[in-house]
């Protein structure tokens, strides 16, 4: 009995410590992951239509969280732990940011930056003024989009161009939208103004933060998107594998965020 014993004490042992040498890699990775996501990078999916043509539903992008600067939003879950942003670097005009919705801190959105602090905004029949100017755009052909329930519809295409030279392609319904004539924003210190690039179908910054956006504290900024990984047709699904070859975008893979 004691030979049996004194046998069996070493093997129990021997699985106790690999049972602590898995947690102990679990948790190593983890933290490593934890450090690559608030320090680096982060990976975002897109739920809407809101930034379309630029970004459709279904893409997965990576968000650079050091360009900016670092805030409470760039930990998980936003734990009150310190006010501001530390290494602060400002945004660019046109850059594509996710940020957490004003209202409740929590909600990720991603839009691009259309005012600056201090700038003046307004849209007038469907066109875009910064600063009492008209930005740049130019009409591109237009095309067919699903609209949803098997409908499509007849969009607009402009081309617009920044003072600071950025351009994309945005989506327009018509002159005579909801918030296609806006009185003048004039951007707060130390807050940003954003729309989506499929103006008509946004609730953004024109829109205020009640049911909208409204203006952005810089404390809120996550980060800057870089690049769409991959894309997926809407459908696609985790536990359906067939659907990642047969609802793939492949074009879109490893774009350049514009």
């Amino acid at each position: 009995m004691t030979d049996r014993a004194e046998t069996a004490h070493p093997d129990k042992a021997s699985g106790v410590n690999d049972f602590v040498e898995i947690v102990k890699t679990v948790a190593y990775a983890l933290l490593i992951a934890l450090f690559l996501r608030v320090l680096f990078f982060q990976p975002f999916t897109i739920p809407s239509a809101s930034m379309e043509p630029t970004l459709l539903e279904g893409d997965y992008i990576i968000v650079s969280k050091y360009s900016y600067g670092y805030s409470r939003h760039s930990i998980p879950f936003s734990p009150p732990i310190f006010k501001g942003r530390v290494m602060e670097r400002t945004p660019e005009r046109g850059d594509i940011v996710v940020f957490k919705l004003p209202r409740d801190g929590r909600t990720d959105y991603i839009k691009r930056l259309i005012g600056l602090p201090g700038d003046r905004v307004q849209m007038q029949q469907g066109r875009l003024w910064l600063n009492g100017k008209e930005v740049v755009d130019k009409e591109l052909p237009p095309v067919m989009i699903d609209s949803g329930y098997g409908f499509t519809r007849n969009v607009q295409r402009f081309q617009e161009t920044f003072p600071n030279g950025k351009t994309f392609t945005t989506y327009d319904f018509g002159p005579d939208g909801e918030v296609d004539n806006t009185p003048v924003f004039i951007v707060p210190e130390g807050h940003y103004f954003f729309m989506g690039d499929n103006r008509d179908n946004s609730l953004d910054s024109r829109v205020p933060t009640e049911i909208g956006v409204g203006f952005v504290p810089a404390e809120n900024l996550v980060g800057k998107a870089q690049i769409i990984l991959l894309s997926w047709n809407p459908g696609a699904s985790l536990f359906k594998p067939w659907t990642w070859v047969l609802n793939a975008r492949p074009s879109r893979f490893f774009n350049i965020l514009q």
